[in-house]
């Protein structure tokens, strides 16, 4: 991000807690639905030095990893099959048509029945969530593919499978981190659903405990935590995706 966008972007947030900061202290908005954003600022100061935010940001992270990690080789199976191995795809593709149509939280209850309300329903929520941006943005990459590049590797005597790791592959490579970065953020905004499910820790959990206690402060402070964790992660990834590419991709929301 330039100079000039950062100045921007302070500015905008500036003027949203300059207004935040009115409302609230005009009484505009009880301070019980909005609390000030010293009140909340004061909140996020206590969490920080007992550490209790640290553990919850570290057990979300850890679980939106794994189904990030899920989802991801289950897509880029599924999509190297529909290449590979055509008309084995067309006893899945319709099944994923159908799924992806389906909200994840619709299938809350069917899963806490399938698994009980552990880790793995946690986490099947994320992978439902992340799986479908995944692999859609790595089906257009291979399915997109030059056709004469492809035909250079026939010429050459390239199987199937050879010229899509030799020839698909690399020319997906775009599409492919594109899609896991849009994934990589749906995991992030599965973890609040995702961790409402009897969780004992996690920043969904906190905003649950935190809305029964009636600490809408607290609330605000998952909330926003959850937003600078997920921003942080989408720039590091975005970072990645330019080294690898070498700066050559731009996606219009850098």
């Amino acid at each position: 991000m330039n100079k000039s966008k950062v100045i921007k972007t302070s500015i905008s947030v500036a003027i949203v807690i300059l207004i935040w900061t009115i409302v609230s202290e005009m009484g505009i908005v009880s301070s019980y639905i909005l609390p000030t954003p010293a009140k909340v600022l004061d909140s996020f100061i206590k969490m920080v030095k007992s550490g209790e935010i640290f553990e919850d940001i570290y057990i979300s992270y850890i679980r939106v990893l794994k189904g990030f990690f899920i989802s991801t080789l289950v897509a880029f199976a599924l999509a190297m099959i529909r290449i590979i191995l055509p008309k084995c795809s067309d006893y899945y593709e319709g099944i994923l048509q159908f799924l992806k149509n389906v909200p994840p939280l619709s299938l809350i209850s069917l899963l806490i029945l399938w698994f009980g309300i552990g880790e793995t329903t946690k986490i099947g929520i994320i992978v439902l969530t992340a799986f479908f941006p995944i692999y859609l943005n790595t089906v257009k990459g291979f399915v997109s593919c030059d056709k004469k590049l492809l035909e250079v590797g026939e010429v050459y005597g390239y199987s199937k499978v050879s010229s899509f790791f030799k020839i698909r592959l690399p020319y997906a490579i775009s599409d492919i981190l594109v899609g896991m970065r849009i994934g990589l953020g749906y995991s992030w905004r599965a973890i609040i659903s995702a961790e409402m499910i009897a969780a004992s820790a996690g920043l969904g959990h906190m905003i649950l405990f935190a809305q029964q206690m009636s600490r809408t402060d607290k609330v605000i402070v998952g909330i926003l935590v959850i937003g600078v964790v997920g921003y942080v992660t989408d720039r590091l990834f975005a970072w990645i995706i330019d080294k690898a590419l070498r700066g050559s991709e731009k996606n219009g929301w850098d």
